[in-house]
């Protein structure tokens, strides 16, 4: 997994943790999840170029 061992991944969130805090993480990790969310629910109204044509007629 592009050369990341356990020992890196535990020293970067030993890193997240010190620099944000244990309150702020679960916040900060809501919001993302949140965004998350709002750009699968727009990509969902966004139709595909090869459907658009096939629903509406050029004139």
């Amino acid at each position: 997994m592009f050369g990341i061992g356990t020992q890196e991944i535990l020293l970067i969130a030993l890193v997240v943790l010190l620099f944000f805090g244990g309150r702020k993480i679960p916040e900060l990790m809501k919001g993302l999840g949140k965004g998350v969310k709002s750009f699968k629910d727009g990509m969902k109204e966004v139709e595909p170029d090869d459907e658009k044509g096939k629903t509406t007629p050029n004139a």
